[in-house]
């Protein structure tokens, strides 16, 4: 299964569910697909999806897919990279009404380069980027610890 989370804040991600269906329909995607929509208007024809999921659920989601296609949001794709999934990242951009600014394609392209994700920003990449698992799974591991803690004792000190 390919799981599929844009994130449950304000924005859409219109784009990502679109070609997903796209290339369903053109039997360029066989497998099953499951998504996570959240805000977006769009309403997928040709896979199941759920508009907000509960943290057990996502997890389960997650834990089941071979393969997670994730927008660029921090918690998303590390969550992702903590269970050892391949995983794609579709970062959402701001000229598209996806979020307020680009900042998406920065952590994702961050970890793109330390080799833990692949990354797309381009939607005609999309089926190239899904493919590309097949060719070169990735077999880096993510096991960097949290530093969210230690940051704010440090700020509280």
């Amino acid at each position: 299964m390919i799981f599929v989370c844009v994130g449950s804040r304000e924005y859409q991600f219109n784009r990502l569910l679109k070609k997903l269906d796209e290339l369903i329909e053109q039997g360029e995607i066989k497998e099953e697909v499951f998504a996570q929509i959240g805000k977006s208007t769009y309403i997928p024809k040709n896979y199941k999806f759920e508009r907000f999921m509960s943290v057990v659920e996502f997890k389960e989601c997650q834990r089941k897919a071979h393969l997670v296609i994730s927008h660029g949001g921090t918690g998303a794709l590390i969550g992702a990279l903590k269970l050892e999934k391949q995983l794609l990242a579709v970062p959402r951009l701001a000229r598209y009404g996806e979020h307020i600014d680009d900042h998406q394609t920065q952590v994702a392209e961050v970890l793109a380069e330390e080799g833990y994700l692949y990354c797309v920003l381009n939607m005609d990449e999309l089926l190239n980027g899904i493919n590309k698992f097949e060719r070169n799974p990735i077999k880096k591991r993510y096991n960097k610890p949290s530093k969210v803690l230690s940051i704010i004792q440090d700020f509280m000190r």
